[in-house]
C-alpha cells in the first residue's frame, strides 16, 4: 500500500476518545523498546510521526494514526517494562484489556518480536492472551538486519515454538532500517482489513 497521508488523531485512555468512525483498526502491541514505533514509521514513510525514544515505557495511551483516511494503526503501550509502578502498569492493562475485548472496529493485533531473542514470558503471555478472546494475530520478527539471513529461519521456528503459534497467524520477518518484509506487511494487514469490512 502506497501511504500518502497519515496522522496521529487522538491519544486515547478511555472508550469515550476513540475515534468515532467505523474505519478499521489495527493495533500495535509489543515489548517496550522493541522497535513498534520505528515499525510504524516505516510502514507509513515517515520518519517521526511515531516518537522512537531510548526510554521504554514512553507510550502511556493508545495512539490512533489515521492512515490514508482509510483505516487506523493503534499504538499500544509496550508491555515488560519494570520501571513504571506496579499501579501505572494496570492501569495501561486496563486501558488495553479494554480497547482490546470491547472495540469492534479492531480487525487484528500486530504482535512486534524481537527476531534476534526467544519471545520473553510477556511477549508469550500477552499472545495468549490474545488466543484468549480470539483476536487474529500478524507476528512481526523485527530487527532482521541484526542477523545473518541463513538464520532468519531458525529463529522463526524459535518463536513459533516458544509461543505456541497458531497456524492461521502469519509469522513475517521485518527490519525498520532496511525495510525487508514490508510489502509483505502491508499486504498480510490489508487482507484483514479488507476481508471484514
Amino acid at each position: 500500500m502506497k501511504v500518502n497521508k497519515a496522522e496521529i488523531v487522538i491519544s486515547a485512555v478511555k472508550p469515550e476518545q476513540y475515534p468515532d468512525t467505523n474505519l478499521p483498526e489495527i493495533a500495535l502491541a509489543g515489548r517496550s523498546n522493541v522497535g513498534k514505533s520505528s515499525f510504524i514509521n516505516k510502514m507509513i514513510n515517515r520518519k517521526n510521526l511515531a516518537r522512537t525514544s531510548q526510554k521504554p515505557g514512553k507510550t502511556q495511551t493508545l495512539n490512533f494514526y489515521i492512515i490514508n483516511d482509510v483505516m487506523y494503526f493503534v499504538d499500544v503501550p509496550g508491555y515488560g517494562f519494570a520501571k513504571v509502578s506496579k499501579k501505572e502498569r494496570e492501569a495501561w492493562g486496563r486501558m488495553i484489556e479494554t480497547y482490546i475485548q470491547q472495540r469492534e472496529q479492531l480487525k487484528v493485533v500486530v504482535q512486534i518480536i524481537d527476531i534476534r531473542h526467544d519471545p520473553s514470558k510477556d511477549d508469550v503471555m500477552m499472545y495468549e492472551w490474545l488466543k484468549h478472546f480470539e483476536i487474529p494475530v500478524i507476528l512481526i520478527a523485527t530487527k532482521a538486519d541484526k542477523i545473518p539471513k541463513g538464520k532468519w529461519q531458525k529463529h522463526l521456528k524459535n518463536i513459533s515454538t516458544v509461543l505456541g503459534r497458531k497456524k492461521e497467524d502469519p509469522l513475517l520477518i521485518f527490519s525498520s532500517e532496511t525495510g525487508q518484509g514490508k510489502d509483505e506487511a502491508w499486504a498480510t494487514i490489508q487482507s484483514y482489513t479488507l476481508d471484514n469490512e
